[in-house]
């Protein structure tokens, strides 16, 4: 009997507990645990039929893991910042389009759509891109706050900069891509190429990037805001800036195709898009802007609203297409350029900074005229903007590598090694000029 008793009572709580047993929701997503712990506690408070699985990976990571799994899908939903992704997913029939109903968030941010006209994915926060610094670091080193790109470039912040690549990061995309859209193709890859001479270190994921700034391991960070804001509400000695060329797009989230929890989904992207949803944001350890403009009634204090006329001055009318169509490519080009030859690259602005100096009075021609050379040199992109569009080129592109020994499909591979074999020489060529004028 005893026994029996304890068997009856064991199938009863067993049943009882399978009975009420919360339904899973799995979110695929680039966020840190620091965001999605306070949103997932959130909403499961106001759903508990329902259980968030939180498998964080890298937004790139994401994506092909979302492709991977397409025939046999186990995800419900993609969460990220990067609206190019979605793009990428969008295009490969990943995404599926379902009714979501939300009251009191505007069709725009800015000029920006704030959802998928399609309906395949839906903004939940405003992002901006720009720079963070460390106030104690940059007072230990007597170096102002940089505000602007071009202040990054200056010979002054030299070993001082912090980056992740947007091969392992879409939110450093998104920022990679925006100046390139802003500046136009030749300017901002000159312009990277300057910034990232200046580089202490290419992080491998994005909030390695604050992190780095937070603990001082380098002074100022290329970051999305909410790592900024996130961070000076935690207590760090940071600030964070907007520069001139940025832009104001929606971070994102969208149901993935073939989705087993569907409805749990839904409700999941409804709660996140409600009153109480939105305020979630507002945390400390989040700091993100939301998308609903009545929440701004509670901001904390020094949090922008993007719904008011100049507080943030995005002056960049994004382009998602466009992004979408290079969106390997531009990483690709990242990565041979800047990541894979980051010490050759930095050699070779060093010098250039350095005979600069030398010669900062311009009164010796022949050593100006070097100069040039080797600034021209560095600059030089082994493609247009026209080629990066082309659908002959990039439809070479179906990867980025996390590291420069992944492997590539054949073509993709060949290409980058022709890329490579001109920016390696011209970094060659450019300190050897360099540092003969500087000699002179």
């Amino acid at each position: 009997m005893k026994t029996f008793f304890c068997g009856s009572v064991a199938a009863t709580v067993l049943l009882a507990s399978s009975a009420f047993a919360a339904d899973p929701v799995v979110i695929v997503t680039s966020f840190p645990d620091t965001m999605t712990t306070v949103i997932e506690k959130a909403f499961e408070e106001a759903h508990p039929e329902y259980d968030l699985e939180v498998l964080n990976k890298s937004t790139s990571s994401g994506v092909k893991y979302i492709q991977e799994i397409a025939g046999s899908n186990t995800a419900d939903l993609f969460w990220a910042s990067a609206p190019d992704a979605f793009e990428v997913l969008k295009s490969g029939d990943h995404l599926a389009k379902v009714g979501i109903e939300v009251d009191g968030i505007p069709d725009r941010i800015g000029s920006y759509p704030m959802n998928d006209p399609d309906g395949a994915y839906y903004g939940f926060a405003a992002s901006g891109y720009g720079i963070m610094w460390n106030e104690r670091y940059l007072a230990a080193n007597e170096l102002e706050p940089a505000r602007d790109w071009s202040d990054l470039q200056k010979p002054e912040y030299h070993g001082h900069v912090g980056m992740s690549a947007p091969s392992r990061s879409g939110t450093t995309h998104l920022t990679v891509e925006t100046l390139i859209q802003g500046e136009g193709w030749d300017k901002a890859w000159a312009d990277w190429k300057w910034i990232a001479g200046n580089f202490a270190s290419v992080t491998e994921r994005s909030f390695g990037v604050p992190d780095g700034v937070n603990t001082g391991n380098f002074g100022l960070g290329i970051v999305i805001d909410f790592f900024g804001f996130s961070s000076k509400a935690s207590g760090f000695p940071v600030d964070f800036a907007y520069p001139s060329v940025t832009a104001l797009v929606p971070a994102n989230i969208g149901v993935v195709s073939n989705a087993p929890n569907e409805e749990g989904a839904k409700t999941f992207i409804e709660f996140l898009l409600s009153p109480a949803g939105q305020k979630t944001l507002f945390n400390p350890a989040i700091m993100r802007l939301p998308v609903n403009p009545a929440t701004y009634a509670d901001a904390p204090e020094g949090l922008p609203n993007p719904f008011e006329e100049g507080a943030i001055s995005a002056s960049v009318k994004f382009d998602v297409n466009k992004s979408g169509q290079r969106y390997y490519v531009v990483s690709s080009l990242f990565d041979v350029m800047i990541t894979y030859r980051l010490d050759d690259l930095r050699a070779a602005v060093r010098a250039v900074q350095m005979a600069e100096a030398k010669h900062a009075d311009g009164s010796n021609a022949e050593a100006m005229e070097l100069i040039a050379e080797a600034r021209k040199l560095i600059e030089k992109t082994p493609i247009t903007e026209a080629q990066s569009l082309d659908p002959g080129l990039n439809g070479a592109f179906t990867k980025r590598r996390k590291k420069a020994t992944d492997s590539v499909d054949r073509r993709q591979a060949e290409i980058e090694q022709e890329w490579d074999a001109q920016v390696t020489a011209n970094y060659a060529l450019a300190k050897q000029l360099a540092d003969k004028a500087a000699a002179m």
